[in-house]
């Protein structure tokens, strides 16, 4: 199995050439953060050092959704594979594990919702007509839910209504924390529920708080979104995992070409929380969106359209 980042960066540093020769591709990718033009002989260095790893396992490292130190074995792996961002923002490879190979979680999901269909009728009596709000229920039930979801929601309410704004950051990381310590069971359904009417849209579309995680009062161009994007590690990293994971494929049944609906899923949960968060685009609509535009491109418009359409237009997603 492959190792993780963080080991294989230990591994590394106790040999004196493959110290060195990291040592050289960190500061490439420093440069590269800093955005720092690097001539020719310095692109040269960099694309040997990473050539010289050859078998290292920290060419073939990968990190967790779940692990400690997630930032940390992140950075590893970029500073690793610096030069694979040179294509924009096709960023090619995923820096997490296969979600196949991760281990899977046995939640007391479906006991919860039979304990809740066994309590009073009359006030559950929405449930029926409100998959979002029986999710919602459910989640109410499992005390790790419950206090994950009261976390973020009230860090990304805090200064609604009044002329504080709130606090993106620490709302990003609620939410990114809420999606990641919670089992799939129940944020899957609080996110993906299936509405019949405006009601039960809104409260899925509100999942996400979105006057603080998701809008600004006007709409930013999408490049400078991605651009947010590629300079945080977390970010640039499910950017990556979206790509691979969400790559439509017009002759696949699923429209996907990793034919993996549920890593797209997956995938698309990790980008909430990142300063490329998407959402619902109303509450009459299943179709989600980026909150961003692509007016005033001039020309990159094209890019700008890719980025965008990632989202909008993705028959896998």
């Amino acid at each position: 199995p492959r190792s993780d980042c963080i080991a294989a960066e230990q591994q590394c540093l106790s040999d004196s050439t493959c110290n060195a020769t990291y040592r050289i591709l960190e500061n490439c990718a420093l440069a590269k953060t800093r955005l720092l033009p690097l001539d020719h002989d310095s692109r040269v260095r960099c694309l040997n050092a990473e050539l010289d790893l050859g078998n290292s396992s920290l060419l073939h490292c990968r990190c967790h959704r779940r692990m400690k130190r997630q930032e940390h074995c992140l950075r590893i792996f970029w500073t690793v594979h610096s030069s694979m961002t040179d294509g924009y923002f096709n960023l090619e490879t995923s820096p997490y594990e296969n979600p196949a190979n991760e281990e899977h979680w046995k939640t007391d999901y479906n006991k919860l919702a039979a304990l809740l269909s066994g309590k009073d009728r009359s006030q559950l009596a929405g449930d029926a007509t409100n998959p979002c709000l029986k999710a919602t229920h459910v989640c109410n039930l499992s005390k790790k839910c419950v206090r994950l979801r009261t976390d973020y929601a009230s860090i990304c309410t805090r200064g609604a209504g009044s002329e504080d704004t709130c606090d993106r950051r620490k709302c990003h990381r609620g939410l990114r924390n809420f999606f990641e310590k919670v089992p799939e069971d129940f944020t899957k359904r609080i996110l993906f529920c299936p509405c019949q009417d405006e009601l039960c849209g809104e409260r899925r579309r509100k999942t996400i708080v979105p006057d603080c995680s998701f809008q600004y009062n006007t709409k930013p161009n999408c490049l400078w979104l991605l651009d947010s994007c590629l300079e945080d590690h977390i970010c640039k990293s499910r950017l990556a995992d979206f790509q691979q994971n969400c790559q439509p494929a017009d002759m696949s049944p699923d429209g996907c070409s990793q034919h993996n609906h549920a890593a797209c899923l997956q995938a698309y949960m990790g980008m909430i929380g990142t300063p490329m968060t998407p959402n619902y685009v109303s509450n009459s609509s299943e179709e989600i969106s980026l909150w961003c535009t692509c007016e005033s491109s001039g020309n990159q418009k094209e890019k700008c359209d890719q980025i965008l359409g990632m989202f909008e237009n993705n028959k896998c997603l």
